[in-house]
């Protein structure tokens, strides 16, 4: 190949985006006929956006056919990359654009979450002069990641994960176009393989894309063409395209799906989330540490043996490493999926803390208090103190511990659930003898 030749070189997935509306696939809630936004699209009528989805699902090219559509300049800047001097530059020459050729700008921020306030707060003025037309995209929820008045200011696009059946007609289309795709290579693949790539690729068009590609230049050439073998596609295969971000939100829906499925006494459910979370890469001393507290925040004294088992794994794990110790992480996972629930702890604590914070620095009751010195005791310091094992049943009835102004306080209520129904029995026996004492 010649050097020209090599600089013409575009990847798969860019020759194939779409060069209009109806050859998009996908997001047919947003896009399908009659749908707002398509009718605003083909009519050209222009309005500030954030495109919020998963990695692969069409925001770069939803955003150039907005353009295309409406005959904008197309300016694209990198979040990450980019700074306020990039952001002026877009503005002066949206400017220039507006002012003489009567153009009108889009400026398309990628990763627009990025951005950190004063970079968001940049935008604000020219996005309301209508200097620019911004269209920001990004894999995060915009609510938690973008400033209230950038959002008040733009619509936000919720972009769907592509299904099986949208991959499939990406792959497709690739397959067969001669004049983007690989038509002209007559390339077989079967059926069966063509579903197997589509849900490796896990719902990325990109992804999909660039495996053909990757398949296309290794398949083996015959009279008929070119086939694709189960081998090839597994050795390909290899490397792990399933999405897991370890950092944004897709990772705390994942942590959030795993510990309601704990909580649900789902053992299955809390099972495929855990396998989800290692399959794609997470630290399973991360999991682990998060099974810790679930078993103090969601069974506690209904079952104290599970914080002992999952403080078990998480060293059993540390010892063992991968994939051994993952074994052990599932152990204590489906243990607590099946365990009696309680947050009877967890809620006291809450509540406990909260007092603590609203009724300042309470003085501690004196009969609480520790008598070192003959002062102290002067001061009456532990003065009539009750010692709880010289009193019938260890309990000294009538007794209280809290400072006087909630001294009628009750900030653990255990559930009718496992150890807890015994305790709570114990604790009912104890304020009966309470209520006889204080008569």
């Amino acid at each position: 190949m010649k050097d020209g030749e090599k600089a013409l070189y575009q990847p798969l997935a860019t020759r194939m985006r779409p060069a209009n509306i109806r050859e998009f696939i996908g997001q047919a809630h947003l896009l399908g006929e009659g749908k707002p936004l398509r009718r605003a699209i083909e009519q050209g009528i222009l309005h500030s956006m954030i495109l919020w989805g998963p990695p692969g699902v069409g925001k770069t090219t939803l955003a150039q056919l907005i353009a295309a559509q409406a005959r904008a300049r197309f300016e694209r800047l990198s979040a990450v990359f980019s700074g306020v001097k990039d952001i002026r530059k877009v503005v002066e020459e949206a400017k220039e654009a507006r002012d003489v050729k009567q153009q009108s700008t889009i400026l398309f921020v990628d990763e627009v979450h990025r951005f950190n306030k004063a970079q968001q707060d940049v935008l604000l003025p020219f996005v309301e002069e209508g200097i620019f037309i911004l269209i920001g995209a990004t894999t995060e929820n915009p609510s938690f990641e973008l400033n209230n008045a950038l959002l008040s200011r733009t619509r936000v696009y919720v972009l769907k994960q592509l299904t099986e059946e949208d991959l499939l007609a990406v792959l497709k289309s690739a397959l067969h176009d001669r004049e983007r795709g690989l038509g002209q290579l007559a390339i077989h693949i079967s059926d069966e393989l063509q579903l197997a790539m589509v849900r490796t690729a896990d719902g990325d068009a990109r992804q999909v894309l660039n495996l053909l590609e990757i398949m296309a230049d290794l398949a083996q050439e015959n009279e008929k063409g070119m086939t694709v073998t189960p081998q090839l596609l597994e050795e390909v295969m290899q490397t792990n395209l399933r999405r897991f971000d370890k950092q944004g939100e897709a990772f705390y829906d994942h942590i959030s799906a795993l510990h309601k499925s704990v909580r649900g006494s789902s053992p299955d459910a809390a099972l495929y989330w855990l396998c989800r979370m290692l399959d794609g890469g997470c630290d399973p001393l991360y999991i682990a540490r998060r099974v810790v507290r679930m078993a103090s925040e969601d069974i506690g004294l209904a079952d104290p043996r599970a914080l002992t088992l999952a403080l078990e794994a998480c060293e059993v794990y540390e010892r063992l490493g991968s994939p051994e110790g993952e074994l052990t992480l599932a152990q204590a996972v489906v243990y607590m999926a099946c365990a009696p629930k309680s947050n009877a702890v967890y809620t006291a604590f809450n509540a406990a803390m909260q007092a603590a914070r609203q009724h300042g620095s309470l003085e501690v009751p004196l009969h609480l208090r520790n008598a070192p010195t003959q002062l102290m005791k002067s001061l009456d310091y532990g003065r009539a103190y009750r010692y709880a094992h010289d009193e019938p049943d260890a309990y000294a009835a009538g007794e209280c511990y809290l400072p006087e102004k909630i001294s009628k306080q009750v900030y653990y209520s255990p559930v009718a659930r496992g150890l807890e129904i015994k305790i709570k029995e114990r604790l009912a026996y104890l304020r009966e003898l309470d209520r006889k004492e204080r008569k």
